[in-house]
């Protein structure tokens, strides 16, 4: 599943995914592929970036149940 909150984070703080990916000290790849979905990251890492963002973790990280996987 896309991470679209954090992609809208990241473009909220003005920063491409090569300025957020020095700042937690991963590729640009790595940002991409988190927020197309592709890559799962490590704790370490989600907590990295939600401290560049200014965000927490149930911010970008965190699924919502929907309604019906409650059921």
């Amino acid at each position: 599943m896309k991470n679209l909150r954090m992609k809208a984070a990241r473009v909220g703080c003005d920063l491409s995914q090569e300025d957020l990916a020095q700042r937690v000290g991963v590729t640009r790849q790595t940002i991409g592929m988190i927020e197309a979905g592709r890559f799962n990251p490590s704790l370490a890492l989600c907590v990295a970036i939600c401290r560049a963002l200014g965000k927490t973790l149930n911010d970008l990280f965190w699924e919502e149940e929907s309604d019906d996987a409650q059921a």
